[in-house]
């Protein structure tokens, strides 16, 4: 049941006719006469929501912000991983490596997507950010990575913040990113990559340390050639 309530409140309000708030919210009563939830009470609700080990969900107890009435009603969002454009979370800004408790952001994906993301990068796909853990599973993460995980991909957050990309704390600790005008986190801004039991990526290495030397070389010819341009002794 836990995962067809992160559905309904990541994905399908729409089509389940439930109304959103701008936070994301939703009437809970209104959530437990959808078909899909009938089976469901609120006592149970509650336990699906203390009981999730992700900490996915929220329950708020207050008056509708719409009505005169005064009385309060309860309400639940999920707290990160929406698909719906017009969801506006109350998310942390980061602006610095500092800002993230664990001062580190990891990715987790399976070997096959990685055959895609080391040369095109993250996507946000059809979400609204990129979602990355502040550990690795066993070391105390909670939320932010699938178990699963093949692969991790750490991020150089800084890096990509000092070229403009923007990052961001869920309520529950997921570090969230837009990525860049297209909605990706491009290679440049992997730190390092490892498989789950810990071993480097030695494939990702290699094509680093190619990348570097290209860069290398790249720069090198530039300062030459700035240099000649610069000398008396050049002839025009």
């Amino acid at each position: 049941m836990s995962k067809t309530l992160s559905w309904v409140l990541r994905h399908g309000t729409q089509s389940e006719g439930l109304a959103m708030r701008p936070d994301g919210y939703v009437r809970v009563d209104d959530l437990l006469k959808i078909p899909k939830m009938r089976d469901v009470n609120l006592e149970q609700l509650e336990k699906i929501v203390k009981s999730d080990a992700k900490t996915r969900y929220h329950l708020l107890f207050e008056p509708d912000k719409e009505s005169t009435s005064s009385e309060e009603i309860w309400w639940i969002r999920a707290n990160q991983g929406h698909s719906i454009k017009t969801v506006v979370l109350d998310l942390q800004p980061i602006t610095s490596t500092a800002d993230i408790p664990a001062g580190t952001a990891v990715h987790g994906t399976t070997c096959q997507a990685w055959d895609k993301i080391r040369t095109q990068g993250l996507s946000k796909m059809s979400r609204n950010h990129i979602h990355l853990a502040q550990g690795v599973p066993g070391s105390g993460v909670i939320s932010g990575m699938r178990k699963s995980s093949q692969i991790l991909i750490y991020i150089d957050v800084q890096k990509a913040l000092d070229a403009g990309i923007t990052f961001f704390l869920s309520a529950n600790g997921v570090v969230l990113t837009t990525g860049d005008e297209r909605g990706f986190l491009a290679p440049q801004y992997f730190a390092r990559v490892e498989t789950a039991k810990g071993e480097l990526v030695l494939e990702w290495e290699r094509t680093e340390a190619q990348r570097d030397r290209v860069d290398g070389a790249k720069s090198l010819e530039e300062e030459t050639q700035t240099a000649m341009a610069e000398s008396p002794d050049h002839v025009k």
